[in-house]
């Protein structure tokens, strides 16, 4: 139709561009979706970030990684919440956990886990000095009910508390915040959104259940490599990826060699092309799972 009006001399310029990239996105789409294969990657996903050390810079890079992916749920139409803010000392955060809802949001988030590494002119250091912070992401599939997953009550420690969120409708005027305490593996979770002690008990078990499983998976894994003799790098605590605003902008994925030197953009939610890339790669199983 639009060949026909551009013959009879119709500007329709506009209509194709839009067009192309409308179809150029239904075929990335398509394309990521067919490297996602795994059990749980069409879940929903349960998105925690912590600062590493360094106190305020890295619990400032921490905040800015936060809102980098909720700017990316915007971008693509999924839904989130802010399940537990745990503001930093002076700027930042100490640790945040999100619940994010759409269509292969685990299988997408899962190619954004380990240390995102930031090097910049600190806007906290009176001397205008070079400061390079670290923060770590983590990814758990949302999983359903009927998961089995035995978590025995007398193994947890559960502690109430008032919330210390960012301020207006997330604070709780009462001591309505749930920690869980596993004491056999460490894990910690805890939620402060819900207004209901009850409600936010459920989501924090939500939360440790992901995390057991997520556990119980990697613990059958080194067990499989050790086992098949697996030879890995030694990645642990290293960074996956680094931004780099001074003395240049750019961002590099290490895992991948993908690079942008819009680093805006890519604090503003613009992450799938790394994601694509990490997917291919993996896909093509020249990356670790």
């Amino acid at each position: 139709m639009l060949v026909e009006w551009a013959q009879q001399g119709e500007d329709v310029d506009a209509d194709l561009r839009s067009g192309l990239g409308r179809l150029v996105n239904l075929v990335e789409t398509a394309e990521i979706k067919k490297m996602l294969g795994g059990e749980h990657d069409r879940k929903n996903a349960i998105l925690t970030i912590h600062p590493g050390a360094g106190g305020t810079e890295s619990q400032d890079w921490a905040e800015m990684l936060l809102r980098m992916y909720l700017r990316w749920c915007e971008r693509r139409g999924f839904k989130y919440e802010v399940i537990d803010y745990q503001p930093g000392d002076e700027a930042g955060l100490k640790s945040a956990t999100v619940t994010v809802t759409g269509d292969f949001a685990f299988g997408l988030l899962s190619a954004e886990a380990g240390v995102h590494r930031l090097v910049r002119i600190s806007p906290f250091d009176q001397a205008s000095r070079r400061h390079t912070s670290f923060a770590s992401v983590y990814a758990y599939p949302d999983l359903p009910e009927d998961v089995d997953i035995d978590i025995d009550e007398n193994d947890l420690r559960i502690d109430t508390y008032r919330s210390s969120g960012r301020g207006g409708q997330h604070v709780n005027v009462t001591d309505s915040a749930v920690r869980i305490t596993h004491i056999p593996s460490g894990i910690v979770v805890q939620c402060q959104n819900e207004r209901s002690q009850h409600r936010n008990r459920d989501s924090a078990m939500k939360v440790l259940k992901a995390r057991l499983y997520d556990l119980k998976a990697k613990e059958q894994q080194a067990k499989l490599d050790q086992i098949g003799g697996a030879k890995k790098g030694i990645a642990f605590g290293n960074q996956i990826r680094s931004y780099v605003l001074h003395p240049y902008q750019m961002v590099k994925d290490h895992r991948t060699k993908e690079e942008v030197g819009d680093i805006n953009r890519v604090l503003d939610g613009d992450v799938d092309g790394f994601i694509k890339a990490y997917l291919m790669k993996k896909a093509s199983g020249d990356v670790g799972s």
